[in-house]
């Protein structure tokens, strides 16, 4: 008896290589997997365009799956997203609703790496002397910021944390951390000293990267008093999450210049709309959500969606979330 072809969408393809990254072979007799190269804005415009998919692939925490968004995709049987912990999938719905959800593994490296690309790229001008090159501009119109023997700050000194505060350790950098979980004996075996608190860490610190959780304790907890306390001129860093910053904060401490700049890869919505202020904020380098965008991630992402599609048509579902 031949099976029926089940329908799977991989949705925000950006760059349109999920075909080519990785082989689909293994599940392609029972599979037809469609790649969306836009993103759906909308909860409607969700349902509309997945309505007649029994599983779909997502990327990171960029597509929410409320409990309502699963009452309108009745053939839905499987999701799938990168990473093993996403905080925009309601996994009581997805249950309520007969749906299996599945994750994958996760390099913390390409974020690390993205981190001190901003970095610096803040501290070097790099935005602002490559434009006025290419542009016979003027020869020279910044002075860097040094970083040996400077302070950064790491709110955060998780697996993400600890691997940027190393890096600023080879960079002869004084790195301090800070969480509300952080004990001392956890700092001094990444190298690091531990603040006290959130506020002697910013105001110690030349360069600031955020790596914490997206939750309730962390919403908002860089607002206008944190960044008061901040040096002028100090670097914010945010390739974690948006939330953890409050927007509007930080666009009027850019504007007014009260810090010396902001690099950023996380926004409150995403894609970020074409008129947002963010998108020409003064002393803002900022980049669309490339922390985890790298080629052997991809292959992690789909290539274990693929195993997963195996998994769960074998009737033995691997990394279940939820």
């Amino acid at each position: 008896m031949t099976l029926p072809t089940l329908r799977c969408a991989v949705l925000d393809d950006f760059q349109n290589v999920a075909f080519s990254i990785v082989d689909w072979s293994p599940v392609a007799d029972r599979v037809e997997v469609t790649a969306f190269h836009e993103h759906h804005d909308s909860e409607d415009e969700l349902a509309e365009a997945l309505a007649d998919f029994d599983i779909i692939v997502t990327l990171r925490e960029r597509v929410p799956f409320p409990a309502s968004l699963f009452a309108r995709l009745p053939k839905l049987k499987l999701l799938i997203a990168s990473g093993m912990r996403n905080s925009v999938i309601d996994y009581a719905g997805a249950e309520a609703h007969g749906v299996t959800v599945c994750g994958t593994a996760s390099s913390g490296t390409p974020p690390v790496e993205l981190t001190w690309a901003l970095l610096l790229g803040l501290a070097r001008g790099i935005v602002q002397e490559n434009t006025a090159l290419r542009e016979a501009g003027p020869w020279q119109s910044t002075v860097g910021a040094d970083l040996h023997g400077r302070v950064l700050g790491v709110l955060g000194l998780g697996r993400i944390g600890a691997l940027v505060a190393k890096v600023g350790l080879a960079f002869g950098m004084d790195v301090v951390a800070w969480s509300r979980t952080l004990t001392d004996q956890r700092a001094a075996e990444a190298g690091v000293r531990r603040a006290a608190d959130k506020e002697q860490l910013l105001r110690e610190s030349d360069f600031v990267s955020l790596h914490l959780a997206s939750n309730e304790g962390t919403r908002a907890l860089i607002g206008a008093a944190e960044l008061a306390l901040m040096k002028p001129e100090a670097y914010l860093v945010n390739t974690s999450r948006a939330a953890i910053v409050d927007q509007d904060a930080l666009l009027a401490a850019l504007t007014e210049g009260r810090i010396a700049g902001a690099a950023v890869d996380v926004f409150d919505i995403e894609p970020l709309p074409a008129h947002h202020p963010l998108r020409t904020a003064p002393r803002l380098l900022a980049t669309p959500h490339l922390g985890y965008v790298s080629r052997d991630n991809y292959r992690r992402y789909y290539g274990e969606a693929v195993e997963d599609i195996a998994a769960f048509l074998a009737g033995e579902p691997i990394r279940r979330l939820g």
